[in-house]
């Protein structure tokens, strides 16, 4: 037999409905990176209004703003991570954190016996 391994994917929701999974976590470290939801929509292939649908989609649910944005002008507009973001995806990484070496020690103890 071949080895095995095990995989898992989480992802937050609110009333049943997705709020942060992969996807949405990398477009707001791609805002944090760039400074711009237009750059960050470009790295994923998404339009800007998608990925700005996104954005707005997680602070509703949240009722907290995750994305400062400041509109254009001759050199264009920027954006940033509120505090309340980062915190958001640092609990997140950690949850992940938590949920692979349980999942790993679980695979472990069950396919290793």
């Amino acid at each position: 037999m071949k080895p095995l391994e095990v995989r898992s994917k989480i992802w937050l929701e609110v009333d049943g409905a997705p709020l942060l999974g992969d996807g949405r976590e990398r477009l707001l470290r791609l805002i944090d990176e760039f400074g711009s939801i237009n750059a960050a929509a470009r790295r994923m292939d998404l339009s800007y209004r998608r990925a700005l649908g996104f954005v707005q989609a997680m602070e509703e649910k949240l009722e907290i703003p995750l994305v400062l944005r400041e509109k254009g002008g001759a050199g264009g507009g920027s954006s940033s991570l509120t505090p309340e973001a980062r915190v958001l995806l640092g609990k997140f990484d950690r949850l992940r954190q938590g949920v692979n070496q349980a999942i790993d020690e679980k695979f472990s103890a069950i396919f290793n016996e």
